[in-house]
């Protein structure tokens, strides 16, 4: 056992600077004031900063030069886990946009195959389609979106696949699939969907607690027809992901939308694509050819494909450009998702048998250092 200062340490939403994490075996035991610590407990003094639970992004579709719906290996995902680690992503939710069901269940084993292997920072998977809408389908692959299906049930009770998120058009499956998936402690959330309020609602009341990329492949908030974005606003119950790139949504809609549904609904994803962490700004999805300009993957014709930003670079984004608090940037990359997916025992908070995951940052939000529990 050994325990664990900073000069400013984030314990729920405060930052203290007399406390100290006591650590073993990679979790932390309790939290006790620093000059309270029994003598014979050693002391790791981190370098001056702010210490911050790991990040957790709950929407990667790739990086370190790899797209996982090319080739979804267990040799991938640890490539893909390692390059956004050293942005302060301790945990991930490797993400398959919409494929055939052989590269789905080629995904669902491999994420079995790591966690099996003790590789804890891959906490799950998400399932970005192939339930979607096609209007709303953005790059995804058209010829690959089905609706819901009874072998999809069969992948789910075949593989221990840990955190599960299904990214599903509402009214492009029945109420009794997103039920089936509801009882298999699927994470569902609204995304890429014609849906109008009244179904998001419908869908909210039958277990849907999420919206992915708000505003983004959904239609607009208009002022007698608020869609899913309306719904995600006001249903208390739901949390939202939101791409803060200055791309995805105007800063202002932006800072709206977060102020709204404040640091405790609102998520903060990337939505990466494999130039983040990489040496490649371009590679191809099925058979569109994707670049990154001007800080943004888009195609040829110019539509958004993904994300060329770190965990790290939504949270400068929110605080930097909207003004946002670092302790509420953090929250959003932390805390939040870690609730959204049930897994706020084990991560996303400094507390007393969580996983001691952390990042160092200085006062600016950059990171200094990016720990693993059992690091110390």
């Amino acid at each position: 056992m050994k325990a664990v200062t900073a000069s400013q340490i984030l314990i729920g939403e405060k930052w203290h600077s007399d406390l100290s994490l006591l650590v073993t075996d990679g979790k932390i035991l309790s939290i006790s004031k620093t000059d309270e610590l029994p003598a014979n407990i050693e002391l790791q003094q981190l370098e001056e900063g702010y210490l911050a639970p790991g990040f957790f992004d709950i929407q990667v579709n790739g990086g370190g030069d790899i797209l996982l719906n090319d080739l979804p290996s267990p040799e991938n995902l640890l490539i893909v886990e390692k390059a956004h680690r050293q942005f302060g992503s301790t945990s991930i939710l490797p993400t398959l946009i919409t494929d055939l069901p052989d590269k789905m269940k080629l995904m669902a084993a491999s994420i079995e195959e790591v966690r099996q292997k003790g590789h804890v920072g891959i906490r799950g998977v998400h399932f970005e389609g192939p339930f979607i809408n096609a209007k709303r389908k953005g790059v995804h692959h058209a010829p690959f979106i089905r609706k819901a299906e009874e072998t999809f049930l069969d992948l789910l009770d075949e593989y221990q696949l840990g955190a599960c998120l299904v990214t599903l058009a509402p009214e492009e499956v029945p109420i009794d699939f997103i039920n089936e998936l509801i009882k298999r402690n699927v994470i569902v959330a609204i995304g890429h969907t014609e849906a109008d309020y009244e179904t998001c609602l419908t869908a909210i009341d039958n277990g849907v607690t999420g919206f992915t990329h708000l505003f983004n492949a959904m239609p607009a908030f208009l002022s007698r027809e608020p869609g899913p974005v309306g719904a995600a606003f006001q249903s208390q119950k739901t949390f939202s992901g939101v791409i803060a790139d200055g791309h995805h949504i105007h800063p202002a809609t932006l800072k709206s939308a977060i102020t709204l549904l404040t640091p405790n609904r609102a998520m903060l994803v990337t939505d990466a694509m494999p130039p983040v962490g990489g040496k490649s700004n371009n590679f191809r999805l099925e058979d569109m050819d994707i670049s990154v300009k001007n800080g943004k993957c888009v195609t040829k014709d110019g539509t958004l494909a993904g994300a060329a930003i770190s965990m790290e670079d939504t949270v400068n984004y929110v605080t930097d450009e909207l003004g946002f608090s670092l302790s509420s940037a953090l929250l959003m990359a932390s805390r939040t998702p870690a609730t959204f997916m049930n897994l706020s025992d084990q991560i996303g908070s400094f507390k007393a048998g969580a996983d001691a995951d952390c990042v160092l940052l200085n006062s600016a939000g950059k990171i200094q250092k990016v720990y693993r529990g059992t690091d110390f």
